[in-house]
């Protein structure tokens, strides 16, 4: 089965839910020292590679250093969790069409940090989740799956975030087997599906 390493940066929701639901993750990247998925980690068994961006002198020094760490481990694709750093074209030429990521919005509103309180103070009836390929700009690359959330009058922020988090975690897994499986395909920037999900 292939490989996965998951990229993260604070709480780790997503990564246990791959890890639960998945179970393939060789190992789990992290830019910060204190996250809490590192506990997670921990618990699951999982490899950590932990750096601080703050130690190397550019982008291109640390992600040369974490190439080589995929390389030690065979790492087939890589799927953001909440990893709150751009991708640069070190790592995008080494897995060019084989990194996804998670966005609590409907791509492209509310693209960036804090989507689901950009939309919940903005108003909206409709926000979801996406999941995309990922390129060098800000939660731009091709979209490859998308679901609705439906925001009720009287929900709260907190009621929202939760529907968001619980749809996140459903889904997350089920497209990163779909990757693996190479369920879907991208031609000419858009993602066509070969086989459906479910």
């Amino acid at each position: 089965m292939a490989k996965i390493a998951v990229f993260a940066s604070g709480n780790g929701s997503n990564f246990e839910a791959i890890v639960n639901n998945y179970g393939q993750v060789s190992l789990l990247v992290c830019d910060n020292p204190d996250a809490y998925v590192l506990k997670r980690a921990e618990k699951s068994q999982i490899d950590t590679f932990v750096f601080s961006p703050r130690n190397y002198k550019s982008k291109l020094e640390y992600e040369e250093e974490i190439l080589k760490k995929l390389e030690e481990y065979q790492v087939d694709y890589l799927v953001l969790a909440g990893y709150m750093r751009l991708i640069g074209s070190t790592l995008l030429t080494a897995y060019a069409n084989r990194i996804i990521n998670i966005h609590p919005s409907l791509l492209p509103a509310f693209p960036g940090k804090d989507a689901i309180l950009q939309a919940f103070e903005y108003g909206v009836k409709v926000t979801g989740v996406t999941v995309h390929f990922v390129d060098e700009g800000l939660d731009s690359g091709p979209i490859i799956y998308q679901e609705p959330v439906i925001v009720d009058d009287n929900d709260t922020y907190e009621a929202v975030e939760e529907k968001i988090h619980t749809l996140e975690h459903r889904i997350y897994p089920i497209i990163v087997q779909a990757l693996v499986n190479k369920d879907f395909v991208l031609e000419g920037g858009k993602v066509k599906w070969v086989r459906r999900m479910g």
